[in-house]
């Protein structure tokens, strides 16, 4: 990384850190100025930040992210509802499961070792 990109990050880092001063320090101002503010800092800082190597860099692993993601194959409807449906089944089936062993668990404890059943 050169001195001219350390330089640039530093720069879109204080960018950020001085818009959220504006923001919290002026109170004279209305909510959505000063978050205007942020924001426009917070977008100054992003711009810069894409000049540097790390941001060519992350431009290219988005631009591979998006490809990526267009190959997805989706699940149809029917698969989903399918696989929401065993899902749900399987949820019913623990919840009843797991009421029978603590059910049973109390009884235990409370009957034989507390002797009070």
């Amino acid at each position: 990384m050169t001195t001219i990109d350390k330089s640039k990050l530093a720069a879109s880092i204080l960018l950020v850190a001085a818009g959220l001063v504006v923001f919290y320090s002026i109170h004279s101002l209305p909510g959505f100025a000063r978050g205007g503010i942020v924001l426009v800092s917070v977008v100054a800082a992003l711009v810069l930040m894409l000049t540097t190597e790390m941001g060519s860099s992350f431009k290219g692993y988005a631009a591979d992210s998006l490809k990526e993601a267009k190959r997805v194959t989706w699940p149809t409807r029917k698969e989903t509802l399918q696989m929401t449906g065993v899902v749900l089944l399987f949820v019913v089936v623990l919840a009843i499961f797991m009421s029978l062993v603590d059910w049973s668990l109390g009884k235990f404890f409370y009957s034989f070792l507390l002797n009070r059943g």
